[in-house]
Order: C-alpha cells, then sequence, then structure tokens
C-alpha cells in the first residue's frame, strides 16, 4: 500500500466517529434563529403529559413548557413521544428538548446532558388494597405491569425477584390494563396510580413499596453548555417566584420538596 493509500484510509478512520452521529448547530441559537421551540412531551402520561375532553395537550409538563415557551417570547411546538423514544427523538434532532417526566440516571446520562431538576417523581409498586405486599419476593409469579423503557420499567426490573413483568408502551395503555383487571399490580409513579383510582370506582389501589424518588429534569444533547445555562437560570427563577411549585401542585397534588434534589 502506497503513502497515498494510507493517508487516505487514515482520513476515512478519522472521519468515521463522524459519521455515526448526526451534528448539530448550537440548540440555542437554532431554537432563538428558528424563534419556536420545540420540546418532546409524552402526552400518555398522566398527570405530566395528556389530552384533555377537548383533546388539547395538558398536563404538569406541558403547561411547565408553555411557561419556559412564553418566557422566552416564542410559541412552542409539542413534539409527541413515548417512554421508549424520548432518547432517539433527542438525538436524532426531531425535538430542541425533552421535558417528559425525564427522571434523571446514570444510564441516561451516558448519553444525554440534563438541567436542573424541576420535579421529583416516586417509584412504587401499587396494588389494590385487599392485597399484601410485603417486600419484592412476595411478587413471585404474580403479573406486574409497568411503562416500556421508563425509569420505573429499568428500576423494578433490576430488583425483580419472580415477578411476571408485563410491559405496556405508555402510562394510559398501562392505566388501561390496571383498571380492566388485565393486571392487579403495577411498578409505577403515585401520579399513574392515582389516575388509575380516578377510573377504578371503589377499588382503589395503593402504594406497598417504595423503589426509588427520582428527580426529573430536561433532557438536551450532549454538550448543549448554552442551552443547558438557560434552562438551569429559567429553573432557578421559577422555582424561586414559586411558578414551577404551583403547576406541579396542580396537577400532582402535592408539593415540591422544599429542596430539590440535585440531579
Amino acid at each position: 500500500m502506497n503513502r497515498r493509500t494510507l493517508l487516505g484510509a487514515s482520513l476515512a478512520i478519522a472521519a468515521a466517529p463522524m459519521l455515526i452521529k448526526p451534528a448539530f448547530a448550537d440548540a440555542l441559537e437554532t431554537i432563538r434563529a428558528r424563534k419556536k421551540l420545540m420540546v418532546a412531551i409524552d402526552l400518555g402520561s398522566p398527570p405530566f403529559g395528556q389530552t384533555d375532553a377537548q383533546m388539547q395537550p395538558t398536563g404538569s409538563d406541558v403547561e411547565s413548557a408553555k411557561l419556559l415557551a412564553a418566557d422566552w417570547g416564542m410559541p412552542l411546538e409539542i413534539v409527541q413521544v413515548t417512554s421508549p423514544n424520548r432518547v432517539p427523538f433527542l438525538l436524532t434532532g426531531k425535538a430542541d428538548m425533552v421535558m417528559a417526566s425525564f427522571s434523571v440516571t446514570e444510564e441516561r446520562k451516558r448519553v444525554i446532558d440534563f438541567s436542573k431538576a424541576y420535579g421529583v417523581i416516586q417509584i412504587v409498586v401499587a396494588a389494590k388494597k385487599g392485597v399484601a405486599i410485603a417486600d419484592y419476593a412476595a411478587l413471585a409469579g404474580k403479573r406486574v405491569g409497568t411503562t416500556r423503557g421508563s425509569s420505573n420499567d429499568k428500576e423494578f426490573t433490576t430488583l425483580n425477584t419472580g415477578a411476571q413483568i408485563v410491559r405496556y408502551d405508555d402510562d394510559a395503555t398501562l392505566i388501561t390494563a390496571l383498571v380492566s383487571g388485565q393486571v392487579d399490580i403495577m411498578a409505577t409513579s403515585p401520579q399513574v396510580m392515582a389516575a388509575a383510582n380516578g377510573r377504578a370506582g371503589n377499588d382503589t389501589f395503593e402504594v406497598k413499596l417504595v423503589v426509588k424518588t427520582n428527580p426529573y429534569a430536561i433532557g438536551i444533547r450532549k454538550g448543549e453548555t448554552a442551552l443547558q445555562t438557560a434552562l438551569n437560570e429559567w429553573i432557578d427563577k421559577n422555582l424561586a417566584n414559586g411558578k414551577l411549585g404551583e403547576i406541579y401542585k396542580k396537577y400532582n397534588g402535592v408539593a415540591l420538596p422544599a429542596e430539590m434534589p440535585a440531579a
């Protein structure tokens, strides 16, 4: 192989990593130039994202995204996602950021960055009031429903000691499965449990085990320092003035912690 061929091969190898991941301009500058904010939100995850009786988007993430867009002086475009495709939609540039009860995990931090936390979400195991569940061993052989690809799914799967995990594509489908009796136990959030109870009549669910308490934050692509700084400043301001706390309590029924956990 001659020198020219070797040089060409070396350049091809050096360029290969650049072909694996799409390149994007500075996200904050792109948003400002476009004059529109594109936010990925899961509308199948009440009370964070859902549709109302008029089929309009609503929920705490929807209202928080509307507040962000208003503060930045631009319209909001909601890019609808599900739990499994939140990261792919972000990495392929279909949205500027993700606001979808996006729990901060070490696994996710390896591929994307996060803002400061603007809310918290617990992962719980819940079942009907008459069902006794003292520990994870008591779930052996039982069907437990969860949302595919969510933190609830991943954390419960790690601790599972014999339950049959039944995965649904979004929280709305999980709630339907619970209310219709397809599954009687869930690994999910208290908010999803409350939504199920709203449709369950008198035969309601209650928390049996608390798996974990996670902060959730705004997901952005790696290296977007300017966007991350701008989001952090916005979160600090709206936690301090109480607006994010009001939105959270309105939809979740409980107040944010006095001190937000680090994301």
